[in-house]
Formats: C-alpha cells, structure tokens, sequence
C-alpha cells in the first residue's frame, strides 16, 4: 500500500473509490469474486472505500446483484465512485478498471 503521493504512482494498482455504504460494500464482495486470482486491497476511510488490484479489476453486475440482493445497474457504480485508479470501462455487464501500460 502507498503511504504517500510519490509511491502511490509508483504502482499498477487499479479500482474504484467508491462512497460508503451499500454499493461500495457489495464492490468489495464482488471484486473478491470477480477476481479470484488477485489480491484485493481494501482501504476503509470512514466516508470512502479504495477497493484496488494489480493491473486489472473487474466488477460484474452478476457478482453485485449477488452481493446486494436486488437488481443492480453498472451505472450504479458510476454515481457512487468519488474517483478511480488507472481507466475504466463500463457497459451494462461489468465494470473494468485497467492500465493499458504497466510501469
């Protein structure tokens, strides 16, 4: 984990930065089964959640329908992400946070 500025782009960590709450707690849920093979880092700041992988993390509208128990629109994410790491790519499946180019 960065613990300033200088690391933090020092690394290929990817994912959103989402608002507590539901949604963001469902993200974390579905991150880990969406992405079986990475570690998922979690960083809890009390009114934001930093959900990140290495180099690429996915999150399925399957995976968070599953997690919050009701039906679930990927734009859902889009309007509680305060902001993001690397670039993201939404359709109406999934969610994708990525590098095209890794350090």
């Amino acid at each position: 984990m960065a613990t300033n500025a200088g690391d933090a782009i020092n690394n290929n960590r990817v994912g959103p930065v989402m608002r507590a709450g539901d949604v963001a707690q469902a993200a974390v849920e579905a991150a880990e089964m969406d992405n079986p093979d990475k570690e998922v880092m979690v960083e809890d700041r009390k009114a934001y959640l930093r959900i990140s992988t290495e180099g690429e993390l996915i999150l399925t509208r399957e995976s968070m329908e599953e997690c919050l128990g009701r039906p679930f629109k990927m734009q859902e994410i889009e309007i509680n992400l305060s902001s993001f790491s690397g670039q993201i790519q939404v359709d109406s499946d999934r969610a994708r946070f990525y590098y095209d180019l890794s350090l």
